[in-house]
């Protein structure tokens, strides 16, 4: 057991390649904050008897009463293996999938990672997803099998049964492996070919065979986990032990005398040992002989388990005296077997010996970083490498090298922030006191003693001003040591800025991976949005130029580093500088970090790219204070929260409502506790959730609501005409057949044709993945539009620009699509959104791809501004759909016509009368204007355009305007002809669940609306796992109920995964006479998409048509009132 001082571990810090930085991942509840404590116990933090029931990683209350972990925190660990000193900075992180922002604010700042597998449970659904951010993040894992002993008490397996269920556990996780490992190569591989055919230099003949280029060649042994490669690791985190196979390995090389090289590679896999022969050979099944795994290893464990759960004295004693080991006679008394079973192992099988020897042989240390993780790093949004600055790739030098020389430049990469209570700071607890300062409070004490005697026999005036200038004194004197019990005088100015504070204060969660970070020292803050060619372009001397003294550069900050802490869990130690390669807690960014930014003494340096988050925020709720006057602290609340959760988002609605985004129920209920007790500290009533639809429209159904084909019923007259009444469009709106909307703007001098169209699902698709790059194609056109002219388009941009155009014609074919996707105009809502817009006008050629900078004819600028107007229209549209004002999803929108020419006739004449009228009041000053006409006349045309426009806007308001206004409405009621649908928001859900209560969990899915996909029984165990969709809509309350339901057996993990069309039509009403048959008169059974859009409308306040008295009928009452 290693005690640790600070002293040794600031020592540690400085050795970067004895520098272990690992995060622990999995599935929820397969024992990662367990196995933490017992890696924790190794370091005499806690004891070790405590190791699994105190949790030590779980500091938050709530965490503690739901026995699941919400925040990752971190701890620095001493190992000894040898004479080679290892620090281990570990990070305890959530499973649950609510929290999996958690895990990749964790991974970022990892080399490597411990992935955590229940022996019973095995691969899940979450054990997936960590896998996959590890991955992502090119971080190297370890596997770690826990609860082994549930396989020997609960499910009672034979040894050689549980050698079969391990070997297909492992079987599982390394397919996910090789999946996630033939997608990259298969990734690079498809880069590689575009490349080819961007410069074709290689013939044609040779590429048709190469079909399977790639996975052949490229070596993926290392990736896999194997016990005989090292990087797998047995254990039962509760009874504290675990094991590898080198320990045994050593063991039985001395006992048998076969090689330990030989052991190594044996003891995993059929392999059988000759006993009088001492040859180990292939396994012979027939002959029903036993794998080595068995034999030498688990027999001893299972006999072990069975001797102390019989409660067999004498071969308890046999086999602890066999092996050399001594047991406290408290434990050899206890009642429960686990207590002696614990004894045992953890000195037989030390767990943290096992984990920790694995980690530092098989993880890397800050110095092995690769240089394809330093480029991803670097590389934000659609950047490639090459394309930064030269600066900028310099700094990969520094990264790979982990220099902590004084001309390494800083960088560090904060992650998340989180609150801490200003009682936790280390400035501020108290301290024990000497003996000279016990000896100064008893002389204090004394001297008030008299003071008060004197005051009570009346000789109060001297006395006070000489002890009252003594309490000063000494007040000074102890400034720094807040903490004391002081007397109440000088405690009470104390806290006050902290009550001012909210009670606590925000540490920034970071790793130094480049230079030494230093308490004080000058450093830049770069935002997430900053980039260094923009600051080249402000700043006239570059990179070299004086740091105080810039010019304001917009996401850059210039801040000092306030405190800096060593992470210990629950506790945080003052240091003054820290090495690079370690996890550290930085004070004093609260102002200049959001969630997570990047520090960096140099300006050169990119921000690091965004983290990738598993769960998208997609439970919304309004939430409001109890008492009105206390919205100010709320506002201050919400903004805390925000900073404290990596993945909540806070929204101001234009209702004025303070929303609260989350990532599912838990979360949710998370979020508001921090809320109520920690930073706004009062009451607020919480809102129903906000459940988020999108609004698209679809083909015209072939069949009626009672399967008839459309078209050959008798229509029933009387409810048919009611179906018109309520489709009926406004006056002054054309409307053709085939839904082309017409529409004139209210001065009568423009008039838009607009057709809505469905797009494909995959189209939808494509434009949902892609939102980034269109952001940056919507940011590159309009700069070329505006002239001016950007640093040229970087190649692979360009590249990824034409796929991702190629991608949309593969799918957009057909006689309607014919040249659709060259006539994109614009993406919408915001300008990225799944929805486009399709100009196929004749006057006015504008497209959204950038092209060669197009040569402004002054035809084509005066219909910008106007063209600017009806893109602005189109996005209003798509932000607020008619049925329910929530976004559009998957809607073309073609503006078929756009006729301008009562507005030119308009502009020409305004233009006369304009120039006859400034004829006479410059008639004095000819030569000048003259000189204007020839030198300048842009201006002078803007200027009558101006003039012209204000003329226009006399009864309207101004032209562009009423272009907006006019294109919202047309996009309306172009959508408003078609049949208009709604789509929900989707989860996935996966559900574990024995074979008794499959039915109960069905129950419950179809309650609610759900969807069973599949089902399959786990291997080996009489587990079902069943996949299924639930709407977002339907899934509040649902984990509860199916925990309920089946007695806590089957437990649901729900991740959103997609938008999906909900079938039915919301305006649907009876037309023919089956239907009329079917459904009844008021066909009031429930119709889904009505119920959610009704609902939505009064959330919002918008009109809904209900009755809500059907049969108003007096009640009769038998007796009179009396």
């Amino acid at each position: 057991m290693v005690l640790n001082s600070l002293d040794k571990m600031i020592q540690l810090q400085k050795n970067t390649a004895k520098i272990r930085n690992i995060c622990v991942l999995a599935h929820v509840d397969h024992g990662k904050t367990t196995l933490a404590d017992c890696l924790i116990s190794s370091n005499g933090i806690i004891s070790s008897r405590l190791a699994g029931k105190l949790r030590y990683m779980d500091s938050r209350e709530d965490e503690q009463i739901r026995g699941i972990t919400m925040k990752s925190s971190a701890i620095s660990l001493h190992y000894t293996k040898g004479t080679e000193e290892y620090l281990i900075n570990l990070i305890d992180s959530p499973g649950h999938v609510d929290f999996s922002s958690e895990v990749s604010t964790a991974v970022r700042i990892c080399d490597g990672c411990i992935i955590v597998v229940d022996a019973v449970e095995g691969v899940c659904p979450q054990t997936q997803a960590v896998l996959r951010q590890a991955w992502l993040e090119n971080i190297r894992p370890v596997l770690v099998i826990n609860k082994i002993d549930r396989l020997i008490v609960e499910l009672k397996f034979t040894p050689q049964e549980a050698y079969s269920h391990l070997k297909n556990i492992l079987e599982q996780i390394n397919a996910l492996t090789g999946a996630l490992f033939t997608s990259k190569v298969l990734e690079e591989r498809a880069e590689r070919e575009t490349e080819s055919q961007v410069n074709p230099s290689s013939e044609q003949g040779e590429q048709v065979y190469d079909w399977s280029a790639g996975l052949e060649d490229t070596d993926d042994s290392h990736l896999y986990f194997s016990p005989d490669q090292g990087n797998v690791v047995f254990t039962s985190a509760i009874d504290g032990w675990g094991f590898g196979i080198e320990h045994f390995a050593k063991i039985y090389s001395e006992k048998i005398g076969i090689k330990k090289e030989v052991l190594l590679k044996t003891l995993w896999g059929d392999y059988y040992i000759n006993m009088k022969a001492k040859k180990i050979m292939k396994v012979d099944q027939a002959k029903g002989k036993k794998p080595l795994f068995v034999q030498l290893i688990l027999e001893n464990i299972w006999s072990l388990y069975d001797a102390v759960l019989k409660k067999d004295k004498e071969k308890i004693d046999k086999i602890v005296t066999s092996l050399g080991l001594k047991i406290g006679a408290r434990e050899a008394r206890h009642s429960d077997p686990k207590v002696q079973i614990s004894a045992v192992c953890s000195q037989w099988l030390p767990i943290s010996q096992a984990v920790l020897a694995m980690v530092c042989q098989k993880l890397p240390s800050p110095l092995d970083i690769t240089a394809e993780r330093v480029e991803k790093l670097m590389c934000t949004g659609s950047q490639t490498f090459d394309s930064l600055p030269p600066e900028t790739q310099a700094l990969k030098a520094a990264f790979m090298k982990c220099g902590s020389e004084d001309t390494a430049p800083v960088i560090i990469f904060v992650s998340k922030m989180f609150a801490v209570d200003a009682k936790a700071l280390p400035q501020n607890k108290p301290r024990p006191l000497t003996q000279e300062e016990i000896a100064q409070r008893r002389e204090r004490a004394r001297q008030r003693h008299a003071e008060k005697l004197a005051a009570a026999q009346g000789q109060a005036p001297l006395e006070p001003t000489q002890d009252g200038s003594a309490p000063e004194t000494n007040l000074k004197g102890e400034e720094p040591r807040a903490g004391d019990e002081e007397q109440v005088e000088s405690m009470t100015p104390k806290p006050m800025p902290q009550e001012e504070n909210n009670q606590g204060s925000f540490v920034a969660f970071a790793r130094v991976f480049s230079g030494v970070a230093r308490r004080g020292k000058k450093i830049f803050v770069l935002g997430p949005k900053y980039s260094p060619v923009e600051f080249l372009q402000r700043v006239p001397l570059g990179f070299s130029a004086p740091p105080d003294d810039l010019p304001p550069v917009p996401h850059m900050a210039y801040c000092t580093l306030g405190n800096l802490y060593l992470l210990m869990g629950r506790d945080l130690e003052d240091l003054e500088e820290v090495p690079p390669g370690n996890v550290l807690g930085i004070g004093g960014l609260q102002d200049f970090v959001l969630k997570s930014a990047t520090l960096c003494s140099l300006p050169s340096c990119p921000p690091f790219i965004p983290l990738n988050f598993e769960a998208t925020p997609i439970v919304r709720v309004a939430v409001e204070p109890k008492h009105p006057s206390e919205m100010p602290h709320l506002v201050k609340g919400m903004k805390l929260l925000n900073q404290a959760d990596p993945c909540v988002q806070i929204l101001i609605q234009e209702t004025g409502e303070h929303v609260l985004v989350t990532a599912g129920e838990v979360h949710l209920q998370r979020c508001l506790d921090d809320l109520r007790e920690r930073f706004a500290k009062i009451e607020i009533s919480v809102s129903e959730p906000i459940i988020p639809f999108r609004e698209t429209i679809t083909k015209p159904p072939k069949v009626d609501m009672v399967n008839e084909e459309i078209g050959k019923q008798q229509k029933v007259a009387v409810i048919h005409q009611t179906k018109e009444d309520q489709s009926k469009i406004p006056e002054g709106i054309q409307v053709d057949s085939d839904g082309l909307v017409t529409l004139t703007t209210p001065n009568k001098l423009a008039t838009l044709s607009v057709r809505a169209m469905p797009l494909p699902e995959e189209v939808t698709q494509i434009l949902e993945e892609n939102s980034d790059l269109i952001r940056s194609i919507e940011q590159l056109t309009s700069s070329l539009n505006e002239g001016r002219n950007t640093q040229m388009i970087h190649q692979k941009i360009q590249e990824k620009i034409w796929e991702f155009k190629g991608k949309l014609e593969q799918h957009l074919t057909g006689r309607k699509w014919r040249n659709v996707v060259d006539q994109i105009w614009s993406f919408g809502p915001r300008k990225c959104g799944p929805n486009i817009l399709v100009n196929k006008s004749e006057d006015f050629q504008n497209s959204v791809w950038p092209g060669p900078a197009s040569k402004a004819s002054k035809e084509a600028t005066k219909y910008r501004d106007l063209g600017n107007s009806i893109v602005s229209g189109f996005q209003l549209a798509t932000l607020s759909g008619p049925m329910c004002e929530e976004p559009l999803m998957g809607v073309c929108f073609v503006l078929e016509k756009w006729d301008l020419s009562k507005f030119e006739e308009q502009g020409a004449t305004d233009k006369q009368n304009q120039e006859q009228s400034d004829l006479v009041k410059e008639g004095q000053m000819g030569d000048e204007k003259q000189e204007l006409q020839d030198g300048c006349s842009e201006p002078f045309e803007k200027r009558t355009a101006q003039k012209g426009e204000a003329s226009l806007s006399d009864c309207y308001g101004p032209f562009s305007g009423q272009l907006i206004a006019t294109m919202k409405e047309a996009c309306r009621y172009a959508l408003q002809v078609k049949p208009q649908r709604l789509m929900a928001a989707m989860y996935t859900c996966d559900i574990m669940a024995t074979g008794d209560v499959l039915g109960r969990v069905y129950a419950v899915l179809s309650k609610r609306e759900g969807r069973v996909l599949q089902e399959e029984m786990k291997e080996g165990t009489d587990m079902f796992i069943i996949k299924a969709v639930l709407p977002v809509a339907e899934s509040f309350g649902f984990a509860d109920e199916i925990r309920k339901r089946t007695s806590g057996l089957a437990s649901p993990q729900l991740v959103f995964s997609h938008w999906e069309m909900i079938p039915s039509d919301p305006f649907w009403v009876p037309t023919t006479e089956e239907e009329y048959l079917h459904f009844g008169e008021k066909a009031d059974s429930e119709n889904q998409a009505r119920k959610y859009m009704n609902a939505v409308r009064k959330r919002k306040g918008l009109y809904v048509e209900e009755k809500i008295v059907e049969h108003a009928e007096k009640q009769r009452t038998l007796s009179k009132n009396k």
